[in-house]
């Protein structure tokens, strides 16, 4: 029987990985309609899209063909996860500066956080809500029977045995995680495209830029802490840290974000007697 926790689990994920993004899309660019909030969530996503999916990834992919590059993996994990997480946040940087260049004419608080919250979002949608539509389906597949019938006609079923293995037996907590992690993910991927925005905004893109790559390198640094499990950590001990942290730097991310706003509202108050004189 499948466990109604892990269903209920899995429901909470999807939503906030696939339908709280497209929900914030909708709802915030009708809220601010004329703004051009749609557009800059677009612009956001292809920042994501472009520099990640069709050129980084497809990079690894290729270099995990090299011998030479999976020893190398395999014997510095350490030093391969952190590299990860650095060219992850270099290759997004490049995607965020073009953003930001794009949207600078008619550059806003809230174009730069929709064009945040539209990179965090599709990275959403891509890495985790389309894997729990896949595993809600597989879900309804259990509990009528169909993945069992498919698991016996099937010659192979290996692959099969895997997901049912894993829907019936993981832990709801690490289900649940997933979602929550997402949440954490989103609110940084504001902060760190709200960085961008506002340095190309005043002309210290530098700064700017070195900030968001030390940030992002950072969160996702975070994850190599689960190398340790069962090497002096326990795995419950592992996640515990790692979200900690991601907590601490989500926590950044707030206040980096409420700075920022306090800024381009004092710029623009300062704008109004100047144009009303002009």
């Amino acid at each position: 029987m499948i466990p109604i926790s892990n269903v209920l689990a899995c429901i909470v994920t999807l939503f906030l990985s696939l339908i709280l993004p497209l929900g914030f899309w909708i709802v915030y660019g009708m809220k601010n309609n004329g703004q051009g909030i749609w557009s800059a969530w677009l612009l956001g996503a292809a920042g994501f899209v472009i520099p990640q999916v069709l050129i980084r990834i497809p990079i690894l992919n290729g270099l995990s063909q090299n011998p030479g590059f999976l020893t190398f993996a395999q014997n510095h994990p350490v030093v391969y996860g952190f590299s990860l997480a650095f060219t992850a946040g270099l290759f997004e940087l490049a995607g965020r500066y073009a953003v930001a260049r794009i949207l600078k004419k008619k550059l806003t608080y809230r174009r730069a956080l929709a064009a945040g919250l539209g990179h965090g979002g599709i990275e959403a949608i891509i890495l985790t809500g389309l894997l729990y539509v896949q595993n809600l389906v597989y879900l309804v597949m259990l509990q009528t029977g169909t993945l069992d019938a498919m698991i016996a006609q099937t010659t192979d079923a290996t692959a099969l045995l895997a997901i049912k293995d894993g829907l019936l037996n993981t832990s709801w907590v690490l289900f649940l995680l997933a979602g929550f992690e997402r949440l954490l993910a989103m609110t940084c991927h504001a902060a760190m495209s709200m960085i961008v925005c506002y340095a190309v905004h005043t002309g210290r893109t530098l700064p700017g830029a070195l900030l968001c790559l030390g940030l992002h390198t950072c969160v996702d640094s975070v994850a190599c802490i689960s190398l340790f499990i069962g090497k002096g950590l326990t795995q419950t001990a592992a996640y515990t840290i790692i979200y900690t942290l991601l907590i601490a730097l989500t926590v950044l991310a707030i206040v980096i974000l409420k700075n920022i706003r306090a800024r381009w509202a004092a710029e623009d108050a300062q704008e109004v007697p100047y144009d009303s004189q002009a």
